[in-house]
Formats: structure tokens, C-alpha cells, sequence
């Protein structure tokens, strides 16, 4: 189905960029300033709305704010399309509700491909939607006596069990379903970044601001948002309950304990997937020098042979003595080696054995554990 995209800006220029870009692929609205951006974007609800920050009136922050406010057109996906680059304002429009930013003047290419993932987010969230909601609410009845404490051990247990990052990301997202709290999380595994989101998707912006401030402070706050950083997770509340000192507190005391539970897991996991390259590695070169060796045994097999036969032909007699004991020589020689090289194969076809049996080893101790039932935090018993 054809997108429908309302574009925001006091430009004419903006607009014909956006034209030619879009116009093949989407349905297009233009609005001059915020507020006709504001009238269209209740009565037509499109599906993305691109939104200048700069303009007469009210601002593109203010315009952003006020579409998140109204029920009815707070899901819809806003990019907002500005002439500044720095953090700062990349920030600020995150937190005016903003799911992507780009900066002019921008590639045509890049704006189709930001639409693009923007479209599958709204699509993919809308489908999430309810699971969530629903999830939320089974949640919050069955923790409302739960001591934090006793849910952070129960995390601990669930990510013993965890053998990969998504399964560690269900566990770890779930933790914070009882606290109607919306949030990401970046999991650094072997300097690569994997996002997960209780929404079930995460939005550029947000993918964007995780790696930015990877290296910065434990703690980062913006507005109603904090971001709390270990060496191997990251974790984005988006809304922090900033209001209430009481609670705040309590959060920010209580979530350094699922993270750094999260960190050493991931680290065990990367030393366990490092173990296992290796042991492939090692088993690679093994079976090549066994091969290797093989061949120059079955050369010197051959020549044993060869010389086995000249020593019994009958005319061997004929040669000087001095010839023959060479020819006696080099037939031990050969066979010794001959007999060496097919020991030294057979203690390396054992090693290389040993060594498939570590690796199915290593690759099952995770597994192993992902199979047992876990409880989730949902199914925790309340006395």
C-alpha cells in the first residue's frame, strides 16, 4: 500500500526535493508552517510526517510535541529534516518525540531509504502493539507485590539460561514490563552493536544516540529520558518518571543490577564464542597436517616398497656388496620412516577427534540450558 507522507516546511525548494524524491513511491501533503502542518496531520493521519525545526510560527519542536500529545496522531513517525548536525539538536528532537532527524541538504537516496525504515517501524509496532498491552497488563497484576530485589535474582537465573542475545533481550526487556516503563537496550557483543526495544523495534534515532554516547558517563539524562552505560550493554528509559524524586531514586539505585548482570553474561558469552573459533581453527589445521602428513607416508610407503622389490629380484645378487648393503640401508630408512609417519597421523586423527568432541561440547554447555523452562517474570508465584 501506497505511503502517505506529510511534509512540513517553509522552504518551496525542501518541497521539490521531497517531490522528486518521494513522488514515485508516496502520496504527498505539503504543509508551509507548523500550523496548516498541525490542521493536516489530524484530518489526514499520514503514515510518516517529515517536519522542519526552523520555521515562522511555531517551531518544529513545538509542532512535534503538539502531534505527540493528541492521541490521534501521536503513533505517526516524525523525521525532522534541519540545517543543524550537532548531538544537541539531534537530542532535542528526540525528545520533542521524534523517531529519526536528517540533516540538509540531504541525499534523495538517503531520504527513500529513512522513509523506508521509518514505514516498517510504524508497521512493525502497530502489529506489536497489542501483544504488548497485553503483556503489560498481566505484568503489573502479577508483580504488584514483588520486591525489586527478589525480580533482579530472578533476572540472574533467566540470563544463566540464556544461549543467545535475543533470548537474553526477552529476559532482559521483560524485567521492565511490571514498571509500565518503555525502553531500549544496545548490547555491544564483539564491538558490534544488536538493539532491541519493548516496542519490538527500535528507531533510528534512538540506534543513533546509543552509539554517540557509548563512550560518556554512566549516567545520561535528557529530559524524561536516561540513558545508563556498561562496557557491554546500554539501556534507554524513554520515560523515566522524573517527576517523582521517590521512584526516580529508587530506579536508578535498581537498574545498575540487571546491567551489570547483562554485561557479564554477554562477556561470557563472546569468551565461549571465542573458545569455540578457536577450537574450530585448531581443528582446521590439524586436519590439514594430518592430510599433509599422509601424503608424504603413503610417498614413503611407496618407496619402501619399491625398494622392498628390488631386494628380492634375483638378479640382485650381481651387485657389489657394498651396493647392496646401501640398497638394504636405504629400504630400512624408509620404512622406519614410513612407520613413524603413520604413527604420528594416527596421534593426530586422535587429537583432531578430541578436539570435535570439545566443540560439540562448548556449542551444547548454552544450548543445553535454553531448553530447560525458565519462569518468566510474569509466572513469579506471590505468597
Amino acid at each position: 500500500m501506497t505511503k502517505l507522507v506529510l511534509a512540513v516546511d517553509d522552504d518551496k525548494l525542501v518541497h521539490h526535493i521531497i517531490k522528486e524524491a518521494l513522488s514515485r513511491t508516496c502520496n504527498l501533503i505539503h504543509a508551509k508552517d507548523g500550523k496548516e502542518g498541525l490542521t493536516l496531520a489530524q484530518k489526514h493521519k499520514p503514515d510518516i510526517i517529515l517536519l522542519d525545526v526552523e520555521m515562522p510560527g511555531i517551531s518544529g519542536f513545538e509542532v512535534c510535541e503538539k502531534i505527540k500529545r493528541d492521541t490521534e496522531t501521536k503513533e505517526i513517525p516524525v523525521m525532522f529534516l534541519s540545517s543543524k548536525a550537532e548531538l544537541a539538536e539531534r537530542m532535542r528532537g528526540y525528545n520533542a518525540g521524534a523517531s529519526d532527524y536528517i540533516v540538509k541538504p540531504f541525499n534523495v537516496d538517503e531520504l527513500q531509504a529513512r522513509i523506508n525504515v521509518l514505514d516498517d517501524y510504524r508497521q512493525l509496532s502497530k502489529r506489536l502493539k497489542q501483544d504488548v498491552q497485553h503483556a503489560q497488563v498481566a505484568a503489573e497484576i502479577a508483580m504488584t507485590d514483588s520486591g525489586d530485589m527478589g525480580r533482579i535474582m530472578r533476572y540472574v537465573g533467566q540470563s544463566y539460561h540464556a544461549h543467545d542475545l535475543k533470548m537474553l533481550s526477552d529476559y532482559f526487556l521483560e524485567f521492565f514490563i511490571p514498571m509500565d516503563l518503555q525502553v531500549a537496550v544496545a548490547f555491544w557483543y564483539q564491538g558490534r552493536p544488536q538493539f532491541y526495544a519493548s516496542e519490538g523495534i527500535i528507531q533510528p534515532i534512538e540506534q543513533e544516540l546509543f552509539e554517540k554516547h557509548r563512550d560518556g558517563s554512566r549516567f545520561i539524562d535528557f529530559g524524561k529520558r536516561t540513558i545508563i552505560n556498561y562496557p557491554k550493554v546500554s539501556l534507554l528509559i524513554k520515560n523515566m518518571p522524573v517527576d517523582d524524586p521517590a521512584v526516580y531514586g529508587r530506579y536508578k539505585d535498581l537498574f545498575p543490577h540487571i546491567l551489570e548482570a547483562a554485561d557479564a553474561k554477554i562477556r561470557d558469552m563472546e569468551v565461549s564464542e571465542d573458545a569455540i573459533i578457536k577450537v574450530e581453527k585448531i581443528g582446521q589445521v590439524f586436519t590439514e597436517l594430518s592430510d599433509h602428513v599422509s601424503g608424504i607416508g603413503s610417498d614413503y610407503g611407496d618407496n619402501e616398497k619399491a625398494f622392498s622389490e628390488i631386494l628380492n629380484d634375483k638378479h640382485i645378487g650381481q651387485l657389489p656388496v657394498d651396493c647392496r648393503a646401501k640398497l638394504q640401508q636405504l629400504h630400512q630408512h624408509y620404512k622406519f620412516l614410513s612407520d613413524e609417519l603413520k604413527l604420528i597421523k594416527q596421534r593426530l586423527d586422535e587429537v583432531a577427534e578430541v578436539r570435535q568432541q570439545l566443540a560439540v561440547s562448548l556449542s551444547k554447555i548454552s544450548e543445553r540450558w535454553g531448553e530447560d523452562k525458565v519462569a518468566a517474570q510474569i509466572d513469579i508465584e506471590l505468597f
